[in-house]
C-alpha cells in the first residue's frame, strides 16, 4: 500500500514538474503572429529599451496608432499619429532623430510627415512633402544629411528638419533580378528601409508583389559603402520567401531588421495565414543572424510558424481589448472610422456613444470599425435608435462589400454582399441587442430583445471572399457599428468573445 501511495506521489510530481517545464516554455518562447489580425507594412524603431511599432492604416481614422513594447512580442498602444484625413495612408516609416519623432507615408499620390517631440503626442497635422512613389524609407548619411529613400529605387534629400523634400529623386538601385520560372504577382520593388552597420549601409526591400500566389512576397537585401550605391545584392537572397502554398505563412515580405537590448537581431515582416486570407497581413518576427562575410540571414533551425524563443526584455501588462462599455469621454484606440474622423458626430457619455446617422446605406456612413484578431468570435452590441436612423453591426471589407444584422424602427433586416432586405417583419423597437458569430468563414446573425435570449435569424453567410486578392484595396475584414439616416444611434456595451 505504501509503495503504491509512493508510486502515485511519485508519478504526479513528474506530471507537475512537467506542467511547469511546458508553461516555463511557453513564458520563453513565442508563436507568430505578434500581431494577429490586418497589421500591415510594420516599421520599428527601438529607442533605448523600448520598442515602437506603427501599420499602414488605410482609410480608417484616426490613423497610424502607435504600439510599445519591451520585448517586442507583448504590445500596446500608444497613440494615433493621424487625426486629419488625407486618403489611403500605406506603407509608413517610424524614426527618431535628434529627438524627435516622424512618420513619413504616402497617401492620395504624395508622400506627408507627421512629427512630434515625445511619442506620447501631441503629433503635428500632415505636411504635404509634395513628391510622388511610394513606401518612403528615412536614412541620414555620415555628414548628417537626411533623405527618403522610395520604392522607385531612388532617393530625394530632405531638409535639416525633415519637413520637406529639398531635391529631385536620383535613381541608385534596380533590386534583384526574380527567376521568370517563379509564380510571383510582379516584379514590385516596395518597402525600402536603410540601417548602417560597421562599414555598411544595409537596403532591406520587397520584391514579387505583397499578394497574387502565396509565393509572391519575398525580402531581399543589398549593401554598399555609401547609402546612394552602388548596392551589391546578397549572394543568399531571397532572405526570406513562402516557398509553398501549403506553408502556414503566405506572401511574407516588407521587412525591418532591428537588434534589440542584447545585441541580437530580429527581422518584423508582415504575411497572410493560409485559409484566412480575409484577416488581412498579420505581424510577423523572427530572428536573423549575421555570416562572417557580413551579411544577415534567417537563424537556422527557425521556422515563421515554430516555436521561438522570445527576445530579450521585459514583459509588458496590457489592457488592450477590444470589448467597449462606450462609457468612457474619448474613442479608445481599438477604433476606427471609415474614410474620416469627424468628431462632431461621436458624442461620449456614462450612457454609450451616440453617432449622428449618415448617408442613406451602410456603404455612405462612415461605420465605427475594429480589427478583430481570432478565426472564430462573437461580437455583441446594445443599439438604441433615435430619429429615423438604422443600426448594423457589420463585418465591413469596403463601401461595396459588407455582411451583417441591422434594424430599424419596424424590422429586424439582414444584410448579405450587401443586399440589405428585412428578415425579421413588425418587431417595432429602437432598443435591441445584435450579435455576429463568426465560425471559421461562416457568419450567424442574432438578436435580442432583453440581452438574454438571442434569436438567431434564417440568414448566414460565407465570406472567405471577402479578401484582397479577390477585391483588391488590400483591406480585411472588421467588426463595424454603422448608424444610417435621419437620426442618431447610441451604442453601448461591445462584447468581443474569441472562440
Amino acid at each position: 500500500m505504501k509503495k503504491s501511495i509512493l508510486l502515485f506521489i511519485f508519478s504526479l510530481s513528474l506530471v507537475v514538474s512537467a506542467q511547469q517545464q511546458s508553461s516555463q516554455q511557453n513564458k520563453d518562447s513565442y508563436k507568430n503572429p505578434i500581431f494577429a489580425g490586418d497589421y500591415p507594412d510594420p516599421s520599428i524603431l527601438r529607442d533605448g529599451e523600448d520598442y515602437y511599432i506603427v501599420h499602414s492604416s488605410f482609410n480608417y481614422y484616426p490613423g497610424l496608432l502607435i504600439w510599445t513594447s519591451k520585448d517586442l512580442i507583448n504590445w500596446k498602444p500608444v497613440t494615433h499619429a493621424l487625426n486629419k484625413s488625407v486618403g489611403s495612408v500605406w506603407a509608413p516609416d517610424l524614426v527618431k532623430y535628434d529627438n524627435k519623432f516622424y512618420i513619413y507615408f504616402p497617401a492620395n499620390n504624395t508622400n506627408y510627415v507627421v512629427s512630434a517631440d515625445n511619442i506620447n503626442g501631441p503629433w503635428s497635422d500632415p505636411i504635404d512633402l509634395k513628391i510622388d512613389g511610394i513606401d518612403p524609407g528615412h536614412f541620414v548619411d555620415d555628414k548628417g544629411d537626411r533623405y527618403l529613400y522610395f520604392s522607385n529605387g531612388g532617393y530625394a534629400p530632405l531638409s535639416k528638419d525633415g519637413l520637406s523634400v529639398t531635391g529631385k529623386t536620383t535613381h541608385t538601385y534596380d533590386g534583384w533580378k526574380i527567376p521568370r520560372d517563379w509564380s510571383i504577382e510582379c516584379f514590385c520593388l516596395e518597402g525600402p528601409k536603410i540601417i548602417k552597420k560597421g562599414d555598411y549601409y544595409y537596403l532591406t526591400v520587397a520584391e514579387g508583389g505583397t499578394a497574387g500566389p502565396a509565393t509572391s512576397h519575398m525580402v531581399i537585401s543589398a549593401r554598399s559603402k555609401s547609402p546612394f550605391g552602388p548596392w551589391e545584392n546578397a549572394p543568399n537572397n531571397p532572405i526570406i520567401r513562402t516557398n509553398s502554398s501549403s506553408e502556414k505563412w503566405w506572401s511574407k515580405g516588407h521587412a525591418t531588421i532591428i537588434d534589440d537590448v542584447k545585441g541580437n537581431w530580429w527581422m518584423v515582416f508582415h504575411g497572410y495565414e493560409n485559409g484566412y486570407y480575409n484577416m488581412g497581413r498579420q505581424t510577423l518576427l523572427q530572428p536573423i543572424e549575421w555570416t562572417k562575410d557580413g551579411w544577415f540571414k534567417m537563424k537556422e533551425g527557425i521556422k515563421t510558424e515554430g516555436e521561438i524563443k522570445k527576445p530579450a526584455g521585459q514583459s509588458i501588462k496590457s489592457d488592450f481589448t477590444l470589448s467597449d462599455t462606450f462609457t468612457g469621454s474619448k474613442l479608445n484606440p481599438q477604433w476606427q472610422f471609415y474614410d474620416e474622423y469627424d468628431s462632431k458626430r461621436a458624442t461620449f457619455s456614462p450612457n454609450g456613444i451616440k453617432i449622428k446617422g449618415k448617408g442613406t446605406g451602410i456603404g455612405q456612413s462612415s461605420p465605427l470599425l475594429c480589427t478583430p484578431s481570432d478565426h472564430s468570435y462573437t461580437a455583441d452590441v446594445e443599439v438604441e435608435l433615435e430619429g429615423d436612423a438604422s443600426a448594423a453591426l457589420v463585418l465591413f471589407y469596403d463601401t461595396k462589400l459588407f455582411t451583417g444584422i441591422a434594424f430599424d424602427k419596424e424590422n429586424i433586416m439582414a444584410i448579405l454582399r450587401v443586399w440589405q432586405f428585412p428578415t425579421e417583419k413588425g418587431i417595432n423597437k429602437k432598443h435591441l441587442f445584435l450579435r455576429l458569430e463568426k465560425k471559421e468563414q461562416l457568419v450567424n446573425m442574432f438578436y435580442s430583445i432583453d440581452g438574454k435570449d438571442w434569436l438567431k435569424t434564417e440568414n448566414s453567410a460565407e465570406v472567405s471572399s471577402f479578401n484582397h486578392n479577390v477585391l483588391s484595396g488590400f483591406m480585411s475584414l472588421k467588426i463595424g457599428l454603422s448608424a444610417v439616416g435621419d437620426g442618431s444611434v447610441t451604442f453601448k456595451n461591445f462584447v468581443y468573445t474569441p472562440k
